[in-house]
């Protein structure tokens, strides 16, 4: 003989169940990753990498965030943006970026929202074609003839007293920072993340494309204005951008500091909670880092190099 069994929820016990479903599927924030095409060589615009290893943290150290990322750039899958609470675009810029053919779509997601992060060359984007987009979208562009791309060291950096610096420390790494972006007009909605004031000789190269050009050598040789190399965006609409122009070289993933202050920017742009001391970031090794690369490590490659900068980092920072 079956039993059947009746369970009676109060009206109380019922609405606090409800609720707090209601609450946790609502903290769950969903980031969606783009990752660009292979482009500059072994250890260099690991655009897929780079993505994994992002993801990897998020969905391992966040309980908030869950992310998941497409490869070699934009997805086929309409519904790839569905829930999405942040896109975060890693990849090639300029002309190939891959949002350019996809700007309506981007942009209905941006009037419902969404956040939108852009790191290293996907900083930049074709004034001409998006401009207007890009600054309404993430508050800065890579823009030729006005922005520069020189390698450089980050030795004392200002960081803001923002969310996104919650447990970041001052650091000092060399990476490809863009600088000189162009930015909202007045800095509308913008707070700077990551300044310094960036050395003369990343302007010994001449003009050019990115290498250089009468504004910037004003704004940074007469002038001496500080550069911002990250920055956040409140937009009009409640929804919120990130630029970051470092991550040329996919071994600085393994700076906690540099890696944290990423994470915790796309925790941010979608919403989610940032813990007082940022987002944990694990500990990453060489051998992390090797995993996912577009190319095969080519002979005499330096690899006990970053190995041990990698190590040291994370004993400086553990």
């Amino acid at each position: 003989m079956r039993h059947s069994f009746t369970v009676v929820l109060t009206l109380g016990a019922l609405a606090a169940f409800l609720l707090g479903s209601s609450a946790s599927l609502a903290e769950e924030q969903k980031v969606v990753f783009v990752a660009g095409t292979p482009s500059h060589g072994f250890g260099a615009h690991e655009h897929n990498a780079g993505c994994l290893l992002l993801s990897n943290l998020l969905n391992e150290h966040h309980d908030g965030i869950i992310s998941e990322v497409h490869h070699n750039g934009w997805p086929e899958d309409p519904g790839a943006f569905d829930d999405a609470d942040s896109i975060v675009i890693f990849a090639d810029g300029g002309g190939g970026h891959p949002a350019l053919p996809h700007l309506e779509q981007l942009g209905e997601l941006m009037d419902e929202g969404v956040g939108l992060v852009v790191i290293h060359w996907a900083t930049g984007i074709p004034p001409d074609e998006a401009g207007e987009e890009w600054l309404a979208w993430v508050g800065g562009n890579k823009e030729p003839y006005w922005s520069v791309n020189p390698h450089w060291v980050i030795t004392d950096p200002e960081l803001a007293s923002h969310p996104i610096n919650n447990g970041v420390e001052p650091y000092t790494i060399d990476d490809e920072w863009y600088y000189h972006m162009r930015f909202r007009e007045n800095m509308e909605g913008i707070t700077p993340i990551t300044s310094d004031h960036p050395p003369e000789e990343t302007l010994d190269r001449e003009d050019g494309f990115y290498s250089g050009n009468p504004h910037v050598r004003e704004a940074v040789l007469e002038r001496g204005e500080i550069q911002h190399v990250a920055w956040a965006l409140e937009r009009e609409d409640g929804g919120r951008g990130f630029g970051f122009t470092g991550a040329h070289w996919h071994w600085n993933w393994g700076h906690p500091m540099f890696r944290r202050q990423v994470l915790n920017a796309i925790a941010w742009t979608a919403h989610a909670e940032i813990p007082e001391g940022g987002v944990p970031v694990g500990e990453i090794t060489i051998q992390d880092l090797l995993e996912n690369q577009d190319y095969d490590m080519p002979d005499g490659f330096d690899l006990e190099h970053w190995e041990n900068l990698v190590n040291e980092w994370n004993e400086t920072f553990e």
